[in-house]
């Protein structure tokens, strides 16, 4: 039996991963501040993750075989992280991260093909980390999502960080009945209403990942000693279009309308730049991911839910 710490993690595929942990056998701990209770069958303990001192007395003398970390989103929190699991309170450390890190890296692009970035075009050791921006504001961290991320990483990767560790980067997430972001309901409300949908004129795929596949990938993760930044993605690249010719297969009436932006606010899942991942080094490492067009009927599906108005599907 294995004991595991997830730090959030109470929600989409977080709460997968706690699912699949229990189900191994593993003692897991869930810490959060509290707003939510953890899946059943998980010890749970209650601390703010930006408080040291709580964060210290919550965990008392615990250690752990792995610790999950769901929601490090700052250098800062990250800086706290690996002080307070030094010490051996530790043997591996799983960072989620994001396929946001690449935010300035774009996908090589030569004419119509799009050449994946691997994990070492966002190398941590070389991110500068300023713990000076005000990463305590909820509106700074929201608008540097991938910088926070990017640093956090740089954090854990320095010299003597005293427990192995890894980053996933995790390529857009899609699927799931408790998909909470919206992001496929704006295609949705929109095909249905034939309304126009912005995308920049020069619109670019990316990467995406069944919440499933997610969580297995993480549970995997968890099991493995390899250390470093990998990327998890599924094979395959998604363009807008084709996201929402997924979607309009579950509503027939509709129609879907595109209007090129060079200027303002885009849809979701629309990028003036490639966000293409490639998935080597994890395939290399054992995991074996899906394709992209095998599971995204069928995530469309989850997702709108009595909202998908086709047939689709039906008896099979």
């Amino acid at each position: 039996m294995r004991d595991v710490l997830v730090i959030g993690g109470n929600r989409y595929f977080g709460k997968r991963l706690i699912d699949r942990l229990i189900t191994a056998g593993d003692r897991v701990t869930v810490l959060n501040r509290g707003s939510a209770s953890p899946p059943a069958g998980a010890i749970h303990l209650v601390a703010d993750r930006d408080d040291e001192a709580a964060l210290n007395s919550a965990l008392g003398d615990r250690t752990f075989d792995a610790v999950v970390d769901q929601v490090c989103y700052t250098p800062r929190q990250a800086a706290i992280a690996r002080r307070v699991f030094a010490g051996g309170r530790t043997r591996r450390y799983v960072m989620t991260s994001t396929i946001e890190v690449y935010e300035y890296e774009d996908s090589l692009v030569y004419e119509d093909a799009v050449v994946p970035v691997r994990e070492d075009a966002v190398d941590p050791r070389t991110v500068p980390v300023d713990l000076e921006l005000p990463w305590h504001r909820a509106e700074f961290r929201d608008t540097h999502y991938g910088e926070g991320k990017r640093q956090a990483e740089a954090v854990f990767a320095a010299d003597g960080t005293e427990f192995p560790y890894t980053s996933v980067r995790v390529a857009h997430v899609l699927g799931g009945d408790d998909d909470f972001t919206g992001r496929l309901d704006h295609y949705a409300t929109r095909i249905r209403a034939g309304a126009p949908i912005a995308v920049p004129t020069e619109n670019r795929p990316s990467t995406y990942i069944h919440v499933e596949e997610i969580a297995d990938f993480m549970f995997w993760a968890v099991g493995q000693d390899f250390t470093g930044p990998v990327n998890a993605a599924s094979h395959g690249l998604l363009t807008t279009e084709e996201l929402c010719a997924a979607v309009a297969v579950y509503i027939p009436d509709g129609r879907t309308v595109f209007q090129n932006v060079d200027v303002g606010e885009i849809s979701p899942f629309s990028f003036a730049r490639s966000y293409g991942m490639d998935n080597s080094r994890a395939t290399e490492l054992g995991f074996t991911f899906g394709h992209v067009q095998e599971w995204l009927l069928r995530a469309v599906a989850e997702t709108l839910g009595p909202d998908a108005d086709s047939d689709w599907g039906k008896g099979t």
